[in-house]
């Protein structure tokens, strides 16, 4: 007499919820990912205003006058002939400065004339008030 089970166990795996459990944490990498030019230490000045954009180029000056566009490090001769670059390469021409707090206006006006005199918007980077 052949005795035979009526439950079966089946050997295969299905891939459903591990391809669920990836994409949640693809989604949840993506959403949290910070891309903001915060390698580079500079005191930026405080501002109410939270409002910010994207597509932009940062250009970032340390209180040392060093000076630095999308992370790169470039001499202020430099400074129109890569802006010039990166500004052909984007669809926004929006310029981001990230100024050294203790940095005059000047500074500041120096980098804006470039940035308008290549076509591109100039914005000033701040830290919002606590």
């Amino acid at each position: 007499m052949k005795i035979s089970t009526q439950n079966k166990i089946d050997a295969s795996f299905s891939m459903a919820s591990m391809t669920d459990i990836i994409f949640l944490l693809l989604i949840f990498m993506l959403i949290t990912a910070n891309n903001s030019p915060k390698a580079i230490p500079v005191d930026l000045p405080l501002s109410t205003n939270e409002k910010t954009t994207s597509g932009q180029i940062n250009v970032t000056v340390t209180d040392k006058l060093q000076y630095y566009v999308e992370k790169q490090r470039v001499t202020f001769d430099q400074l129109p002939m890569v802006l010039q670059d990166k500004l052909a390469k984007t669809s926004s021409k929006i310029v981001v400065l990230n100024m050294d707090n203790q940095l005059s206006i000047a500074q500041m006006v120096k980098i804006a004339d470039i940035a308008n005199t290549l076509g591109a918007a100039v914005s000033i980077a701040t830290e919002q008030k606590s």
